[in-house]
């Protein structure tokens, strides 16, 4: 039975945010909104928590995550970047936009796509996936909470929580989610190109 807290979207309650820190350290799959739509969660370095979640999804044991970060200062950790596309990324963070970005070689190969030897990264604009992130002091695994049977994200924590009470550790209710995915900006070529046009698209500008 997982635990279930019930979060303010606009001003997360700090006492709660520290105890879903614990439960990410300790192993935990966790559901949380995210600015886009709910999201399952983990640690970076937990394999374990990691297969959980291809588990829930049905994903192939090749397809990434996208690694979820606070802010832009930890991206050099990870991926390579020039200036450039650092300025765009700049410009579009913290907002819904995941950016796919050339791995460095040391990152883990569970991290990135096996092919392309890339990495998505994103830096979602919701004070409870940031005050999160705070809590834990490090970046987290991610993806949207799309269910097998399903086209779009789940955004009524009272529907998923009856389907997957059993299977996480926590869910995050912060109320209503979106239905939406985040738009996927690739900035592994001399161009950037949008390979998925999803919130904040509209007002993407990468001039």
């Amino acid at each position: 039975m997982s635990q279930y807290f019930t979060i303010h979207p606009e001003n997360p309650q700090v006492r709660l945010l520290t105890q879903s820190a614990a439960i990410l350290r300790d192993s935990g799959v966790i559901i949380y909104p995210t600015d886009s739509s709910y999201a399952l969660g983990c640690r970076m370095g937990d394999k374990d928590a990691l297969d959980r979640i291809r588990q829930i999804r049905q994903l192939p044991g090749n397809k990434p995550l996208t690694l979820v970060c606070c802010d832009l200062s930890e991206i050099s950790t990870y991926a390579q970047i020039n200036n450039a596309d650092f300025r765009t990324m700049k410009s579009l963070t913290p907002g819904p936009y995941t950016f796919i970005l050339k791995a460095k070689h040391d990152v883990p190969k569970r991290l990135q796509d096996s092919k392309r030897r890339v990495i998505g990264i994103r830096v979602p604009d919701n004070p409870i996936t940031q005050g999160l992130l705070d809590a834990i002091g490090e970046p987290i695994i991610s993806i949207s909470l799309v269910l097998p049977d399903q086209e779009l994200p789940e955004n009524n924590p009272e529907i998923f929580a009856e389907k997957l009470e059993k299977r996480v550790d926590l869910i995050i209710d912060g109320g209503p989610g979106g239905l939406d995915f985040t738009t996927v900006i690739d900035m592994t070529g001399p161009e950037s190109i949008v390979l998925r046009e999803g919130k904040g698209f509209e007002n993407l500008s990468m001039n």
